[in-house]
């Protein structure tokens, strides 16, 4: 028979092996996307959206099999050194973001923890990949082929303007991609005919300034896309609107927002195929082994509101062409 004090000796005994015991059945820590976008939420929310439910497709539930930590920018790639040093204190593993300098800051802080970049201009010309065949490294991902597009674009907006002669280009030339952008939108120009004048945009306050130097200057507007573009299109297309001035855009969302017209890869599509690079790795395949892959359809959107606001009439035929048309 056990005596009283034995009783409590027994019971310290298994009281002290409760909590090894209760860390044994703990849950193992579920695998961690790091998702940084340099754009605002706003901007980013619906290709967030169309992610996460691909991850689903996959058998990725979140909070349940996998883990998500968010952050985003407001328009810039400053808070994308910071939110890597996040992600790497926090261990993850695999970081998804998006734009040659957020996808660079990645790059250069980890050499170890697998990168997926939902979208890149041009991840072979910027150094982010050796190949698209063999990306090598820790980084993969899709190519938005930006810069091939500028003459196409240019093609497009002078069936709408068919009078276009002055070409005004809206990039921010701090941004690489954006630089390679504005040359081949000036090189297009020049083949068309077309003189062309660059306005350069840094910050949002620097907007309202570029377009007052603009004055009567142009017949249209080329905007080559980046963060700070796209978090700022409702203020752009409104200074645009003003001047009356038509505008060629490289993603849907700007159209959405009152723009006349753009022509490129669908957004959304690339960061659900993005989830797809995202599940491989995952279950174990190195990055440098999975080709970057490019858009396999690009996108015609017209704003037939903003047309008639500018006075002007989309032909038919380029109607017929279009992928969506906003009335």
């Amino acid at each position: 028979m056990i005596g009283r004090r034995q009783f409590i000796t027994l019971l310290g005994g298994a009281a002290a092996a409760w909590p090894v015991g209760a860390r044994a059945q703990q849950p193992r820590k579920l695998p961690t996307i790091g998702f940084f976008s340099p754009n605002a939420r706003s901007v980013a929310g619906p290709w967030t959206a169309a992610f996460v439910q691909r991850l689903g497709d996959l058998g990725w539930s979140e909070k349940k099999t996998v883990a998500i930590v968010y952050r985003y920018g407001e328009g810039g790639a400053e808070g994308a050194i910071e939110s890597v040093a996040e992600f790497i204190r926090l261990k993850v593993d695999v970081i998804l973001t998006h734009g040659e300098p957020s996808i660079g800051a990645a790059k250069q802080a980890t050499s170890v923890i697998p990168i997926v970049f939902a979208l890149s201009a041009d991840p072979v010309g910027t150094g982010l990949v050796a190949s698209l065949a063999k990306p090598g490294g820790n980084a993969t991902g899709l190519s938005i082929q930006s810069t091939d597009l500028a003459g196409k674009r240019l093609e497009l907006l002078r069936e709408v303007v068919p009078g276009l002669r002055r070409l005004a280009i809206l990039a921010n030339a701090a941004a690489p991609t954006n630089i390679l952008e504005m040359g081949e939108a000036q090189a297009a120009a020049g083949t068309l005919g077309l003189e062309a004048v660059v306005l350069d945009i840094r910050r949002a306050e620097e907007i309202a300034p570029a377009f007052e130097t603009l004055k009567g200057r142009a017949d249209a507007l080329y905007v080559c896309a980046s963060p700070l573009v796209n978090t700022n299109r409702v203020r752009i297309n409104t200074w645009a609107l003003t001047a009356r001035l038509p505008m060629m855009h490289g993603f849907r969302e700007a159209v959405e927002a009152g723009a006349l017209m753009s022509y490129g890869a669908n957004f959304s599509d690339l960061f659900r195929r993005a989830a797809d690079y995202v599940d491989k790795i995952l279950r174990g395949v190195k990055p440098g082994d999975i080709p970057v892959e490019q858009p396999t359809k690009f996108d015609l959107v017209i704003n037939l509101t903003t047309a008639r606001a500018l006075g002007l009439e989309v032909p038919p035929t380029l109607l017929a062409r279009a992928d969506e048309i906003i009335e």
